[in-house]
Parts: structure tokens; sequence; C-alpha cells
């Protein structure tokens, strides 16, 4: 049996950083909507004329894991726990910040001095409560070094975290997720297992989907629901080339705090984060 798509839904639109424009998909209501999964950004696709890029100066993060996958362009990862890395057009990086860290992704100078299109997908992942005071540390995947499954002559799946069959990322989790990238290159259709007990979305990053069971498509930047009456899902490209992110967690089912950078389980705790950030006990950069 197969899921059913409950909604197809639009994404917000906003800027961060200097003035990339950013495709939000969620938080909307409330941090616990798409529970593991706190945050979905598309940031770009924008184009910078040369000396014009800076990227994201130093900040805080505490008591979540995110993954970058880096559609365009070449940023630097430098943070307080001593992870440094260049991240380039395909790669992916997750970084665990547990009990905090300080980080930048500021563009490299060859990209600044160049110019040239950036893009990308920033995901947060909720850590769970035992394990929200983990030490820090940081994953980066070259795009090469990304498995990749060859499902048939129109269709491959770069498998960023998770498990697909027996293709599975090296990524390390403490949230049982799973993220991967399918790639058509004309139109086709998979099916995909989903554990029945994870939640399941799709982000269309490039072309179009059909669902036959809401006569609907899905274009790019929206964002697809589906609910966990089954342990599939289909994805109906329509398109000669599409590009389609799936997400599937299993909900933790905890609280959760949160101010700006820092997530928690209680408000106390997201008191005590601005105190250790304060006495530079997320480190310095």
């Amino acid at each position: 049996m197969l899921r059913k798509v409950i909604e197809v839904k639009d994404c917000s639109k906003t800027f961060e950083g200097d003035g990339i424009p950013v495709t939000r998909a969620f938080p909307v209501n409330n941090m616990r909507e798409n529970d593991p999964f706190l945050l979905f950004d598309h940031f770009g696709p924008i184009h910078y004329e040369p000396g014009g890029a800076t990227g994201v100066p130093a900040h805080p993060h505490c008591g979540f894991e995110a993954i970058t996958y880096l559609l365009d362009g070449e940023v630097e990862h430098k943070d307080s726990w001593g992870g440094q890395a260049t991240i380039e057009t395909g790669d992916i990086q997750w970084m665990t910040t547990g009990s905090g860290l300080i980080h930048s992704e500021l563009v490299t100078e060859k990209f600044k001095k160049s110019g040239g299109i950036m893009q990308g997908l920033q995901i947060w992942v909720n850590l769970p409560k035992k394990n929200k005071k983990v030490k820090p540390w940081y994953q980066h995947i070259k795009k090469n070094e990304i498995p990749t499954l060859k499902e048939n002559d129109q269709t491959e799946i770069k498998v960023l975290v998770g498990q697909v069959k027996d293709t599975k990322s090296s990524v390390q989790t403490y949230s049982p997720v799973s993220i991967f990238d399918v790639q058509f290159s004309k139109v086709g259709e998979i099916n995909l297992n989903i554990l029945k007990d994870q939640i399941v979305m799709v982000y269309v990053i490039d072309g179009e989907l059909h669902f036959d069971d809401l006569n609907k498509t899905a274009i790019k930047g929206q964002m697809i629901y589906f609910d966990q009456s089954a342990d599939e899902i289909k994805i109906n490209s329509i398109s000669n080339k599409g590009s389609y992110l799936v997400l599937a967690g299993q909900p933790l089912k905890e609280s959760i705090a949160r101010y700006g950078p820092f997530v928690t389980n209680t408000d106390d705790e997201i008191k005590q984060a601005m105190l250790d950030y304060q006495n530079n006990k997320m480190g310095t950069l």
C-alpha cells in the first residue's frame, strides 16, 4: 500500500544573512509540527557579482543537528570546536551542535573574487533530550563520497542521510532520520519504502510531481506532506528533469523550547544556554 498525500503547501519567502532569498517550508506555527525536523530552508538561488558575496558570520547554536546541502557555490565552515572544511557544490555537512558551539559559513576567497550562483538547503533536526548536551562535532561529505543508488535508466537516489536498500550514508545521527535527493533525467516514477512510524515529506528542488489521489501537481519550491497509513510513497515526476528531496524521521514527542539559534526542552534551559554563550562556554572563533 502507498501513503496518501495530505497536502501540497507553498513555502514562505524571506531573506537572511547578506540579503540571500530564502524559501522556508517550516516552522510555520510551532517547532513540533514536523517533529523531529525543526526547520527547512532553501536559500538562493542568487547571483553574486565579483566581490559581492559574504556569507554568514560567526553565531552560536545548541541543542540540534543541522545539514547543509550545497547545490551551487562554495563556502568555508569554521567552528569553535575545531571543525573546518570547504563546502563545494554538491557537498553536504552535518553539524551536531549539542551543548553549544559558535560557527561561521563565509564564502571562500575564490568564490568572493569570481562571483557566481549561491544556492542550497539547510535543515535542522532536533536532538533527543538525552543527547542535548553531547559534545559538538562536525561531518563533511564530499560530492563524490555521497552514496548513490541507480534505480533505473532515468532515476538515481543520492543517499545524503540514512539508507535506501543496501546503499547507506556514512553520516552518523542521533535522531533516526533519512534524507534523499531523488533525481530524474526524464519522466518516470519510483516507490520508496518508509518506516511506518516515521513522518515523511518531499520538497521539490526542481521539476514537477503529480499525485493522483489529490489530482494535483507540485511545483518547484513546494513541500508535499504524506500521511502515515502505509510503508511506501510514490514519486511520480512529470518533468524531463527533476530533483526531489525526501525527508523521513521518527517523531521524538518531546517538549521544545527555542530562542533564536538555541533549541532546548525548557525555558530554563534556554536561559542557561544564553548564559553559557555569554560566558564563552561554547568556545570562540
